[in-house]
């Protein structure tokens, strides 16, 4: 059996996740996000006047009821079977963001006519088309969101990830499949869009500012902070910044199961649309008292024999759903015919 085929898959995969400066995972910018973590943990201390040990800042940054707990286990589970079964098996999004551009495109020259190159310098169109992607992103990131949280057969399965109890950068990968090709289609359909778009604005393709085929400015926001999102460290950005930007604080408030923060803080780098669209909830600047995960009548179990029974149960909750919604419309057919008696006329 040649087995050729399948180490070079893995390699690729290993390569492409953690040693690709553009990917949302890399080592970078993990090494990133523990540096800052590492001077926050150190900052709050000296402003407490408390001593500063290296045990101290691992046990705040490490606590054993976070590493050692069966949730985190079950991530590191998901991050096994996203990486590698399910891109092998499946593969990506079904719509294509070249392919929406380029009928965004043909889309516009036949409603409006062709378009002229602009008189630009090249720079001009790049930093434009990089910061409106960037902004695209985040809005197809905010709708995905939004609708999976308001839909309830979407719900079904994007509530796998909110079944974390503790959160850490693995919880990023703990996402039904389901849930992953909607956000990848509604991504490609956004960004398909604004690309398109733009390059018929200015009458010529321009390209972003990319790392290893990210958009640069999303790679910077990872870099800074984005993978303390899914952590136990509260840092609350407050005010304007509180209204631009999703701090950590922001995004443990999204995975609280306290019913005031239900359906808040959608965003994933940036506050706007949450503001625009009255989903926001600013931090306060001291911890809240959080308890995440879901509250549901059946316990979840965080085992990595479990994560089969998480890929099939939301498929089990839609046919609960679609079950119940038919129930409720044949009884209210039925009351229907209770109350107004046919109109039939018996023959004489």
């Amino acid at each position: 059996m040649d087995l050729t085929r399948g180490f070079t898959f893995l390699f690729e995969k290993v390569e492409k996740i953690f040693l690709s400066p553009g990917s949302a995972f890399s080592v970078t910018s993990l090494a990133c996000a523990l540096i800052v973590a590492i001077a926050f943990v150190v900052v709050r201390r000296r402003r407490r006047n408390r001593t500063v040990r290296l045990r101290t800042i691992l046990h705040a940054l490490f606590p054993s009821r976070i590493t050692a707990s069966a949730s985190h286990s079950l991530d590191v589970g998901y991050f096994f079977f996203n990486t590698f079964v399910f891109s092998l098996i499946f593969g990506g999004a079904i719509l294509s963001y070249q392919a929406v551009s380029n009928a965004t495109i043909a889309g516009l020259v036949n409603v409006a006519g062709q378009t002229q190159p602009a008189a630009l310098h090249d720079i001009v169109p790049r930093i434009a088309i990089t910061l409106v992607l960037f902004l695209a992103y985040e809005l197809a990131y905010w709708i995905d969101h939004y609708l999976s949280h308001r839909v309830p057969f979407l719900w079904e399965f994007h509530k796998v990830h909110h079944e974390a109890e503790v959160l850490t950068p693995v919880t990023n990968f703990r996402v039904h499949p389901v849930d992953a090709l909607l956000h990848a289609n509604i991504t490609a359909l956004i960004m398909g869009i604004a690309n398109g778009a733009m390059n018929y604005a200015f009458g010529k393709t321009a390209y972003q500012y990319a790392i290893a085929d990210s958009n640069a400015i999303f790679v910077l926001f990872v870099h800074a902070y984005v993978h303390l999102q899914h952590t136990h460290l509260w840092i609350p950005f407050r005010g304007v910044w509180g209204r631009l930007f999703i701090s950590p604080a922001h995004h443990q408030i999204h995975h609280s199961t306290n019913p005031a923060h239900f359906n808040k803080n959608m965003g994933s780098c940036l506050a706007i649309w949450d503001w625009m669209f009255g989903t926001l909830h600013v931090p306060a600047k001291e911890p809240e008292k959080l308890i995440f995960g879901v509250e549901q009548e059946r316990p979840v179990h965080h085992d990595v024999h479990a994560m089969s029974w998480s890929l099939v149960l939301p498929f089990i909750g839609l046919w609960g759903l679609l079950t119940s919604a038919l129930g409720r419309d044949r009884a209210a057919q039925d009351a229907s015919t209770a109350v107004a008696p046919s109109l039939d006329l018996p023959r004489r």
